[in-house]
């Protein structure tokens, strides 16, 4: 492995397992907060931002209601990617978004706070 270092992030979701899995693994849902716009073949997905910054990636793994994992085309450290897990509490039935994923450690601070801005989106779109 490169540089990067692994790091996961959780957040509590006031939604249904359903309804969240579709937001996070169907072109509609992830449009209305991960990207602006999103261009789809199979399992490779484009996602555009601001109308000119782009960046492909490949759904490597996904189980229906539970996780979907992608990995950045074009990124040389071969055991990244991101994942976005759904983690339903046995005792509460409290739902939780988890996310893992890779950065250099002197990038972690931003990319942590990318994915907070990312999944605050995400909560206003949900009403959550």
């Amino acid at each position: 492995m490169a540089n990067k270092k692994i790091y996961e992030l959780e957040y509590q979701v006031n939604a249904s397992p359903k309804l969240l899995y579709n937001y996070l693994s169907t072109i509609s849902g992830l449009s209305e907060w991960f990207a602006d716009d999103i261009n789809s073949r199979g399992d490779e997905m484009e996602f555009i931002w601001d109308d000119d910054t782009r960046a492909t990636a490949h759904i490597i793994a996904k189980k229906q209601g539970a996780f979907i994992r992608f990995k950045w085309e074009g990124d040389i450290d071969s055991d990244a990617f991101f994942e976005m897990k759904i983690q339903i509490d046995e005792l509460t039935k409290d739902v939780s978004l988890i996310i893992t994923d890779f950065a250099e450690e002197n990038e972690m601070e931003d990319a942590v706070q990318l994915w907070n801005a990312q999944i605050s989106k995400l909560l206003q779109v949900l009403g959550s």
